[in-house]
């Protein structure tokens, strides 16, 4: 089979103290490379350290919605200093979330303009996070679309009409493990009709774990399940979802052009 990607994992939480355990894990199951994803400037940093201790690992760095604070200078250029490191594919996760309303909704948009500004700045796609908050986000996207190196929809939840105005405007849908649960019938409408060469694959570990493995905590390894119910939905082969689906993410994130390079300077 070829190779997977798992193209959102939060590496850095406490489930994964036994790192190398994990990886090895993922390796069995054909998952090849990983990326870790920030969510506040220590996660970010994080991240990068573990992008560059390993060479099948990618990070991410961005201030979560659930974190949305007002982005002062210095906040700023620290997380500017972390987009510009070496293995660092995209500013991310950021984004809207009006289900949990952590942060005052006001404050979840102005940080997310200050992030998308720094995306445009560095030249680097963004992973979002957006729950019931796609009206905005919609609103608040089409300012910087043009601007934009790439756009992925993080565990997208929207429904196939939000789906097809996403990829009209080239947009990337990663599909979670929620796909393999029977109630999930929104996500497996759009995974059966969404264009493939516009999906990813994913795992959200430790969140999110996918049949048969729930109630325990997810992990990369698992995302070869996600993978198999995909190719179940759209009547492909394994093989043909994990090359594509491989395929994307090195292209949205533009991976090829990192992997000769491991280490920077601090």
């Amino acid at each position: 089979m070829e190779a997977l990607i798992d193209t959102h994992a939060h590496l850095d939480f406490p489930e994964f103290s036994d790192l190398e355990a994990v990886l090895s894990r993922a390796a069995q199951k054909g998952v090849a490379e990983i990326i870790t994803i920030g969510i506040d400037l220590p996660s970010s940093a994080k991240a990068v350290e573990l992008a560059q201790s390993r060479p099948e690992l990618y990070a991410t760095v961005g201030i979560h919605p659930h974190d949305a604070f007002d982005l002062d200078p210095r906040s700023l250029d620290r997380l500017r200093d972390l987009a510009r490191r070496d293995r660092v594919l995209a500013v991310g996760e950021i984004g809207l979330d009006y289900y949990r309303d952590r942060q005052p909704r006001p404050l979840q948009r102005e940080c997310l303009h200050r992030q998308l500004e720094l995306a445009c700045e560095v030249g680097l796609p963004v992973v979002f996070h957006i729950r019931d908050a796609y009206d905005d986000f919609m609103s608040i996207i089409k300012t910087y679309v043009g601007s934009l190196q790439g756009v992925v929809l993080h565990c997208f939840s929207g429904d196939w009409a939000i789906a097809r105005r996403c990829l009209d405007l080239g947009f990337y849908l990663s599909v979670p493990g929620t796909v393999t649960f029977p109630k999930a019938t929104k996500l497996q409408e759009v995974v059966r009709r969404a264009p493939l060469d516009r999906l990813l694959l994913e795992t959200d570990a430790p969140y999110l774990t996918p049949v048969p493995f729930r109630g325990k905590p997810n992990e990369p390894s698992y995302v070869f399940h996600t993978a198999e119910k995909v190719a179940e939905l759209r009547g492909a082969s394994l093989t043909e979802v994990a090359r594509q689906t491989t395929r994307n993410a090195h292209g949205v994130f533009r991976m090829e052009e990192t992997q000769s390079s491991r280490w920077v300077s601090a």
